[in-house]
C-alpha cells in the first residue's frame, strides 16, 4: 500500500470502494478497489471477493479490465486495475442533450458491451450487473465493462456450428472445438486446420491465378458459409437474488432460478436506457419497480424517435419468459445478426471512431473529496447458491 498514493474516490460498490491511485515516483494512474476484510467476513462476502479476483485474473479482452496485481494488508484486500479517465456511461448520458444518446452512439457502445458479454459467457461467467454505471469510458473513447462482484461462474462448452441462415444447411453441425488445441476443425478433418479451411470456395487453390470469379446460379457454386461460434452457458442455474432493481430479470424476481439469459434481459434494459434516458419498468419505489418488471408490458415513449430495428431488438431481449428471449440458445451470435447491427464491422470494431473522446480532468486530492460518496446502485443481494 505504501507504493501508492490515493488521489480520489471514484465510486463504491457492494463489497468495496474504488480509488484513483498513483504509483509513487511515477505519473501512472490505476484504479484500486479496496475491500475491508473484516466487513467482508461479517457479511459473508469473502467468497464473492475471491471470485471477483479470480474472474479478473482470467480476463484478456479489449473491453474488459486488466488486473495488474492484487495484495493484502492486515485490514484490506486490494485489486489494482487499469483506470478509465472518461468516467462511466451513466454520467456521460446525464451530460447529453435530453439525457439520452443518439442512436449512432448507442450502437457503438452496446456493440462493444455485447462483445464483452460474449467473451464472458465463453469463459462461463454470467455478469448479472450490467448497467451504465458499470460501463467505463477509456481515454480513447472505447468502453470497459467493470465490477464483477455479482458475477456467477459456471461451465460452458464453446462450439462451432454451421450458420443458421445458410441455404446449404441440411443437418446438425459437425463442427466442434478440440480442447487440446482450441482451434476450429472442419467436420471432414480430425485435426486442427488452417484458416483456409473456412475460406470461400472461389479462393481455393483450384481457382486459376489471376482469373476473376464469376458467380453462377447453380447451388453447387454458392459460397460456403462461415461457421458460428456458440458459447452460451445454457445449463447454468442459480437461485441467488442479486442485481439492481430496475435491471432485474423477471425470473430472478419470481425466484424461479436463472441462467445466462438474465444478461440478455439486462442488455435490453441497458439499450433502452441509453436510447430513451430512462429504464422501461421504473416505478415510484423499489417494490413498484419489481411489480412492473413481472406484470407490466413493455412500452416505448413517443420521444425521442428511435428506429424500428432498435425497438425490435429491445422487444426481442425484453421477453419475460427466458426460454423465448432473444439469444437464449445461441447467445451473442444471434444478437449480432439483428438488423440493428447491420453496418457494424465486428472484426474492426476497435478501429471505429468513438462518439466522444473524454476530456482529461486533473484529479482532486482525496483529502478534499466528500467522504460520503453514495453507492453506484441500489443492490439486491440474497445469496442461496
Amino acid at each position: 500500500m505504501r507504493h501508492f498514493r490515493l488521489l480520489k474516490k471514484l465510486g463504491r460498490g457492494d463489497i468495496g470502494s474504488v480509488y484513483l491511485a498513483e504509483l509513487s515516483g511515477t505519473r501512472t494512474s490505476f484504479a484500486m478497489k479496496i475491500m475491508n476484510k473484516t466487513e467482508l467476513a461479517n457479511r459473508k462476502k469473502l467468497v464473492r471477493a475471491q471470485t471477483e479476483r479470480e474472474i479478473l485474473q482470467s480476463l484478456d479482452h479489449p473491453f474488459l479490465p486488466t488486473l495488474y496485481t492484487h495484495f493484502e494488508t492486515e485490514t484490506f484486500s486490494c485489486l489494482v486495475m487499469e483506470f478509465c479517465p472518461g468516467g462511466d456511461l451513466h454520467a456521460l448520458r446525464q451530460r447529453q442533450p435530453g439525457k439520452y444518446f443518439s442512436e449512432h452512439a448507442v450502437r457503438f457502445y452496446v456493440a462493444e458491451v455485447l462483445l464483452a458479454l460474449e467473451y464472458l459467457h465463453m469463459l462461463g461467467i454470467i455478469y448479472r450487473d450490467l448497467k451504465p454505471e458499470n460501463v467505463l469510458v477509456r481515454e480513447d473513447g472505447h468502453i470497459m465493462l467493470s465490477d464483477f462482484d455479482l458475477s456467477l461462474r459456471c461451465t460452458v462448452s464453446p462450439t462451432l456450428v454451421k450458420s443458421s441462415n445458410s441455404i446449404l444447411e441440411t443437418k446438425s453441425s459437425g463442427y466442434c472445438i478440440q480442447p487440446s488445441c482450441a482451434e476450429p476443425t472442419c467436420s471432414m478433418q480430425p485435426d486442427c486446420i488452417q484458416p483456409a479451411c473456412f475460406s470461400p470456395r472461389f479462393l481455393s487453390s483450384k481457382s486459376k491465378k489471376g482469373k476473376k470469379y464469376r458467380p453462377k446460379n447453380d447451388m453447387h457454386h454458392q459460397v460456403t458459409p462461415l461457421p458460428e461460434l456458440v458459447a452460451e452457458p445454457t445449463n447454468a442455474r442459480s437461485m441467488s437474488f442479486v442485481g439492481t432493481h430496475e435491471y432485474l430479470a423477471p425470473e430472478i424476481i419470481k425466484g424461479e432460478g436463472h441462467g445466462s439469459a438474465v444478461d440478455w434481459w439486462t442488455f435490453g434494459i441497458f439499450l433502452y436506457e441509453l436510447l430513451f434516458g430512462r429504464t422501461p419498468f421504473k416505478g415510484s419505489a423499489n417494490r413498484a419497480t419489481l411489480f412492473n418488471v413481472v406484470g407490466q408490458p413493455l412500452r416505448f415513449p413517443e420521444s425521442p424517435t428511435v428506429s424500428f430495428a432498435a425497438r425490435d431488438l429491445i422487444r426481442g431481449l425484453l421477453v419475460k419468459e427466458p426460454q423465448h428471449r432473444l439469444a437464449y440458445r445461441r447467445g451473442a451470435t444471434e444478437i449480432k445478426q439483428h438488423p440493428f447491427f447491420q453496418n457494424v464491422n465486428w472484426a474492426l470494431i476497435r478501429c471505429a471512431n468513438p462518439p466522444e473522446v473524454p476530456r482529461l480532468m486533473k484529479p482532486t486530492p482525496i483529502d478534499q473529496m466528500d467522504p460520503g460518496l453514495n453507492p453506484s446502485g441500489n443492490y439486491l443481494d440474497i445469496d442461496f447458491f
